[in-house]
């Protein structure tokens, strides 16, 4: 097995593409580079106005011509890049993580281990698999963002979510689905120690932003509709952590008869207050 010599760690890179989503990317850099180092970032960048994030530093940063597609064509196409890119990876990398710039694979701070040492010492099935959390904006608790400090300092609300239960970490070349979200003919295997959080809808001012560049009519669906995860950790009660754990037991053996290689949880909603000890993961 390939490992690096300084305390026997596996070699391990991240990759990730965007456009358009500076904020994300540069916590993503920062976040990815601490616990891996910048030189084992791989970073693709959908068009070539796109700038390269400030601190960037020694990761690897490849611009694209932008294309104008379809969402599922342009999904199609930039999973179909990262898929490639892992593979030609693998033959240097024990292992690699795979995910938008807005998601934060954590381990449980109760491991004491960092994210490069709990993933080098764990038996990896081909994949490996954090529980799913969607952060939201509880808007009756918590304010507009604070984009110079911390997430987790500011957030405390996730919803469980099957869709967020990504394959993210590999060891074997694979051609990973749409947004991460599935390789097809393979199980999922959700450690019970690793979570993957997604940022999206961590603001509702940041998503009107967004919003607003694809215009009037998004922005008023937003404002009369709301969003889903911000409406969910907004108006339902938060359930103790004692639910993260029946999540996963749920999600390892349920699943969608639409999507069969993808985890279930039986159509039910639940939110959590996300652990304190989490803010200690840096995101």
């Amino acid at each position: 097995m390939k490992t690096t010599k300084k305390n026997n760690l596996k070699k391990i890179a991240a990759i990730t593409m965007a456009r358009n989503d500076e904020f994300f990317l540069e916590r993503w850099i920062k976040y990815y580079g601490d616990a891996l180092g910048k030189d084992n970032l791989y970073i693709y960048l959908d068009g070539e106005d796109q700038p390269i994030p400030k601190n960037a530093g020694s990761a690897h940063v490849t611009k694209f011509p932008h294309t104008d597609m379809s969402r599922a064509a342009g999904d199609k196409y930039r999973i179909n890049k990262l898929s490639a890119l892992a593979k030609k990876l693998l033959q240097t990398y024990d292992i690699v993580i795979g995910c938008d710039c807005d998601e934060f694979l954590i381990v449980d701070p109760l491991t004491k281990k960092s994210l490069a040492e709990y993933l080098s010492e764990i038996n990896i099935k081909t994949t490996v698999s954090g529980l799913g959390l969607d952060v939201g904006q509880n808007i009756n608790k918590e304010k507009i963002l604070d984009k110079k400090h911390q997430l987790l300092m500011q957030r405390e609300y996730a919803l469980l979510s099957t869709r967020y239960t990504k394959p993210v970490v590999i060891n074997k070349p694979v051609n990973w689905g749409s947004g991460f979200h599935s390789i097809h003919k393979h199980n999922f295997h959700i450690d019970k120690n690793l979570y993957l959080l997604h940022f999206g809808a961590v603001d509702m001012e940041m998503l009107i932003e967004k919003a607003s560049a694809r215009g009037a009519d998004w922005v008023n669906h937003l404002r009369r509709r709301g969003n889903g995860t911000i409406n969910a950790v907004s108006t339902l009660p938060a359930h103790t952590e004692k639910w993260l754990k029946i999540a996963r037991i749920i999600q390892t053996y349920a699943r969608p008869l639409y999507a069969l290689d993808k985890p279930g949880m039986f159509g039910l909603k639940r939110v959590v207050k996300i652990p304190r000890r989490f803010k200690k993961s840096g995101v």
